[in-house]
């Protein structure tokens, strides 16, 4: 694996985790009156619309289109185990941006991943 095809894996990692965190941000914002499905198709097409759930989905998109670039230069046993390290990345914008605790056994567990990424080598 080139130094390109692994920054490329990992911008795809940290695009999908940033990803994530919109989504997160725009479901807490979302102003729904009821459940999820009460109101069927509609309740879905207006968290479309929310701003920070369209621009998650967009950037889900772009991160898929980077993946499937990843997936065609670079074994799927080698490059996947990379995608644990969004864990790294979705714990830093718990805490950090959305105020989400933290405790020991978040610590140790994201550690093991990426421990276990590092171990991951051609």
């Amino acid at each position: 694996m080139s130094y390109f095809q692994l920054s490329v894996i990992l911008l795809t990692v940290f695009m999908s985790a940033c990803a994530q965190l919109l989504l997160k941000m725009g479901m807490n914002k979302a102003s729904m009156s009821g459940g999820f499905f009460d109101n069927g198709v509609w309740s879905v097409l207006q968290l479309l619309y929310t701003p920070l759930v369209f621009f998650g989905g967009l950037v889900y998109m772009l991160s898929f289109i980077a993946w499937l670039w990843v997936l065609s230069k670079v074994e799927l046993s080698l490059a996947y185990p990379f995608v644990g390290i969004s864990f790294v990345f979705t714990l830093i914008f718990g805490v950090f941006v959305l105020g989400e605790s933290i405790n020991i056994y978040k610590l140790v567990g994201t550690f093991m991943i990426v421990i276990g990424c590092f171990l991951m080598r051609p």
